[in-house]
C-alpha cells in the first residue's frame, strides 16, 4: 500500500514548472513585435534618406549659382525625414534605448549626414533670411543644430530615451569629409577652383579636430583614421590648381598640408 501511494505521488514532485516556458514565450513574441513595429518605421526612415542622397548627389553636377533651387528640394526631402523619426522618437522611447538601437542607429547616420551636408553647402541656416539669394556654404552644423532641426535630443544622459548620439554624429561627420572630398576635383571640372580650395580647408580642419578626440568606439577610431585620406585626395587637387596657377588670390596658403 505505502508503494503504491509513493508511486502516486512522484509525478506531483516535479520542480519545473512548463508555464516558465509559456511566459518567455510570451516574452519573446512581444519582442518580435516590437521589433517588427520598429522596422517598419525604419524602413520608411530609409526610404526617405535615399530620396535626400539621391538630390544631394547632384551636387556634383550643379553650378553653385544653381543652389538655391537645389537646397530647397533638399530641404523639403529632410522634412520628410524629421515627420518618420518623430514617429521614430515616439515608439522607441517606450522601451529602452539600448536594447533596439542598434536597428536604427545606422539610419541616424545617414540621416544627420544628410542635414550636415545640406548645411554645409548653406542650406538650412539659421541665419538666412528671405531676402538672401547665397546660401552661405561652408558651414559646420553642430551636434545640437542636427537635434533641433531633427527634434530629437542629443546625447542623453539623464533618463533611458530616443536621442542622437555623440557617436552617430562623427560617424556622419566623417561621411561628410569623403563626399566633400569626392566633390572637391568634380568642383574643378564645374570651373569654380575656389570651392576646391575651400573644402581642402574644412576637411582639414575636421581632421585637426578629429586628432583631439579620445575616442573609444574601434569601428569609429577606424573611420576618423580613414579622415586622413580624405584630405590627401583634396590637398592633390588644390596641389595641382597651384601647379597651372588657379588658385584664387587670397588662398595661397590653402594648399598647405593642414595635417602631418
Amino acid at each position: 500500500m505505502d508503494s503504491d501511494t509513493k508511486m502516486t505521488e512522484a509525478p506531483n514532485t516535479r520542480l519545473l514548472d512548463p508555464k516558465i516556458f509559456d511566459h518567455l514565450k510570451n516574452k519573446i513574441d512581444e519582442d518580435q513585435q516590437v521589433r517588427d513595429a520598429l522596422s517598419q518605421v525604419i524602413q520608411r526612415l530609409d526610404r526617405a534618406i535615399s530620396h535626400v542622397q539621391g538630390l544631394l548627389s547632384r551636387v556634383h553636377a550643379t553650378q553653385r549659382s544653381q543652389y538655391p533651387a537645389f537646397l530647397a528640394q533638399v530641404e523639403a526631402g529632410i522634412q520628410d525625414e524629421i515627420t518618420v523619426i518623430g514617429e521614430l522618437n515616439e515608439m522607441a522611447s517606450q522601451h529602452p534605448y539600448y536594447k533596439y538601437n542598434q536597428k536604427w542607429s545606422r539610419s541616424i547616420q545617414n540621416s544627420i549626414f544628410t542635414v550636415l551636408l545640406c548645411g554645409w553647402l548653406g542650406g538650412l541656416s539659421p541665419n538666412s533670411s528671405a531676402e538672401s539669394t547665397e546660401p552661405q556654404q561652408g558651414r559646420l552644423v553642430t551636434i545640437e543644430e542636427v537635434g533641433s532641426i531633427l527634434k530629437v535630443p542629443v546625447n542623453l544622459k539623464d533618463r533611458d530615451s530616443f536621442h542622437i548620439t555623440i557617436e552617430e554624429y562623427l560617424f556622419a561627420l566623417v561621411d561628410l569629409t569623403q563626399e566633400l572630398s569626392r566633390l572637391a576635383p568634380n568642383a574643378v571640372t564645374l570651373g569654380d577652383p575656389a570651392l576646391s580650395i575651400q573644402i581642402a580647408s574644412f576637411v582639414g580642419d575636421i581632421f585637426a579636430g578629429f586628432q583631439v578626440l579620445n575616442l573609444k568606439n574601434d569601428a569609429l577610431r577606424k573611420r576618423v583614421d580613414g579622415v586622413k585620406y580624405h584630405v590627401q585626395r583634396v590637398e592633390e587637387v588644390v596641389y595641382d590648381l597651384t601647379l597651372r596657377g588657379m588658385v584664387p588670390q587670397g588662398s595661397e596658403d590653402a594648399d598647405k598640408p593642414s595635417s602631418s
